[in-house]
């Protein structure tokens, strides 16, 4: 991993001096508006095979992950709205001990299939989405920072990928679940559990860098439940999951909510993971505007301030 000689580069800066937080609906709101915008009884199935109670093994699966390391990721995020359906892509790597992570997220063509977005790196980092390549307005070589505890998804769906640690820590709220079976995932021997999971029980459980935001969903969301589907290793590491959401992008003609499917693939755990969070010279401090034909998007379409110095 990050040798010492690293750790200044992994801190937040808590202290910088902010302008007002960009909105919620970064990336998701991009694309849609680009593109012409039950469980069964907690604990009730009986895993065998030496699994456990599935409520209690999918508790523990965000912990299983901090053991392991780190690991690559790839990421998928569904959205529906209005009749419109995109699909955002992400890939990268995740350290699940320092909590920090760097992922390329590429957006769908626009509608025509003439032209396409250049794909955004962002980093995670605990507390905070730092997106480069961002939008309009945004200078090539600077860095937009977000802070996710205001962001009413929580970054879950506003980067376009949600961060595989908060992924991990959403199922933290599993209130019930099932053993459907055993799998497999990209060639790996996995069990299949099925559940509903609560944010703001999450939200209790959460480690700090994720207690916040995962807070920020439970309130921003359509509802504070969560379905999803997860697939666990014998060692308990989740390989993937997918967590099905809901929220309102604020429209006035009823096609304000936004159903939203994302999906992250674990696996290669131990990879090397090498991340260094922007200097404060490297921080935009300007507005970003939304970009032609894109009415609110990246949640600036009132041309609000980034996350910076001053």
């Amino acid at each position: 991993m990050v040798g010492r000689e690293q750790k200044r580069e992994r801190e937040l800066r808590s202290g910088r001096a902010g302008g007002r937080l960009v909105l919620a609906g970064g990336v998701v709101c991009v694309c849609l508006a680009g593109a012409g915008c039950s469980g069964a009884g907690q604990g009730a199935s009986v895993e065998g095979a030496g699994g456990g109670d599935p409520v209690a093994v999918l508790h523990r699966a965000a912990d299983r992950l901090v053991a392991s390391g780190s690991a690559k990721a790839r990421t998928a995020m569904q959205m529906a709205s209005g009749g419109t359906r995109v699909t955002i892509r992400g890939e990268g790597v995740y350290d699940f001990e320092q909590r920090l992570g760097q992922l390329k997220v590429r957006l769908p063509q626009d509608p025509a299939g003439t032209s396409e977005h250049r794909p955004i790196t962002e980093l995670l980092a605990p507390g905070a989405l730092f997106m480069k390549n961002r939008g309009a307005g945004v200078p090539d070589d600077k860095w937009v920072r977000v802070e996710t505890e205001s962001l009413s998804d929580g970054n879950l769906v506003t980067g376009g990928a949600t961060d595989p640690f908060a992924a991990a820590e959403v199922l933290r709220g599993t209130r019930t679940a099932t053993f459907v079976g055993r799998t497999e995932v990209a060639g790996t021997a996995v069990r299949h559990y099925r559940g509903t999971a609560d944010l703001a029980r999450a939200a209790r459980g959460a480690s700090d860098g994720n207690r916040k935001a995962l807070a920020a969903a439970a309130e921003g969301f359509a509802t504070a439940e969560v379905p999803f589907d997860a697939y666990l290793d014998d060692e308990g590491r989740i390989r993937k999951v997918r967590h099905r959401f809901s929220f309102s992008n604020g429209q006035e003609d009823g096609s304000g909510i936004v159903d939203v499917a994302s999906t992250t693939l674990l696996y290669d755990f131990g990879a090397p993971v090498r991340v260094r969070l922007p200097d404060d010279a490297d921080i935009y401090a300007g507005r970003i505007a939304a970009e032609p034909g894109t009415a609110g998007a990246a949640g600036a379409a009132d041309d609000t301030a980034a996350d910076g110095k001053n």
